[in-house]
């Protein structure tokens, strides 16, 4: 089947109703709609999400993800037989959803599938819808505002480690992290270093019945949620001045 789509819908933080009418119509207009799951085989967040919208039949869980990250060489085995998955979908129906938590075109899984189905199957039209993102989630249900006037924004991955979080945090504007809740520690030592910790925010499992947000002061160092978000507030002295 020639020129199969191939579309990246952002579902979202985690809230059902937090998927873009657009990302609605276009889960439902696919012929199937992947879902990426771990190993494990617990319903993941995405998948969670798309059920509200599609019945389970149209959907196909996918594994992308395996739950230890030592093994390379398992990882890869893994990662080329999901690319394999959905380029025989791709064979078989015009049109492919892949669904992905947040926004497919931000630290997503989506654009490393992207690149291995337009050499596995050369002619697919690949497109994205846009999804909510966690710290627009976070920045709504806690009441820190992300930017003002010229503040810069810095989004920070700590799976790069906490030194490149401390750099953000020692520069201007606001900083939000991601993905650090196996470094929760440093997290909350680089906050107190460069004294950013009294305005931030922590959030996890935003918009789920195990939500949690909690000041970052509160934070004590023990582990948390893989998928948590940090915000860490430009430093502002309240008035409006040059801002609008």
């Amino acid at each position: 089947m020639g020129n199969s789509r191939l579309i990246g819908v952002g579902v979202g933080p985690g809230d059902p109703e937090l998927v873009t009418v657009k990302g609605v119509n276009c889960l439902r207009a696919a012929d199937v709609v992947v879902v990426p799951v771990m190993d494990t085989g617990e319903r993941g967040r995405a998948e969670a999400t798309v059920l509200h919208y599609v019945p389970e039949e149209k959907v196909v869980r996918v594994v992308f993800a395996l739950n230890e990250r030592s093994d390379r060489g398992r990882r890869e085995a893994a990662w080329d037989a999901a690319g394999e998955r959905v380029a025989a979908l791709l064979r078989t129906h015009s049109i492919v959803a892949f669904a992905t938590i947040g926004d497919p075109n931000v630290y997503s899984t989506f654009t490393y599938l992207a690149q291995t189905i337009e050499d596995v199957v050369p002619g697919t039209v690949v497109e994205t819808v846009p999804g909510i993102t966690a710290m627009q989630d976070l920045a709504a249900r806690s009441g820190a505002v992300l930017t003002e006037g010229t503040e810069p924004l810095t989004l920070v991955p700590v799976t790069a480690g906490a030194g490149a979080l401390k750099d953000a945090l020692n520069g201007p504007g606001t900083v939000v992290a991601y993905k650090f809740g196996r470094q929760a520690q440093e997290v909350a030592a680089a906050l107190r270093e460069t004294g950013r910790l009294d305005d931030a925010v922590w959030g996890s499992a935003l918009g789920l019945p195990e939500e949690s947000i909690r000041p970052a002061a509160e934070l004590d160092g023990a582990p948390l949620p893989y998928l948590s978000t940090l915000i860490a507030p430009a430093r502002r002295d309240g008035g409006r001045g040059g801002k609008l």
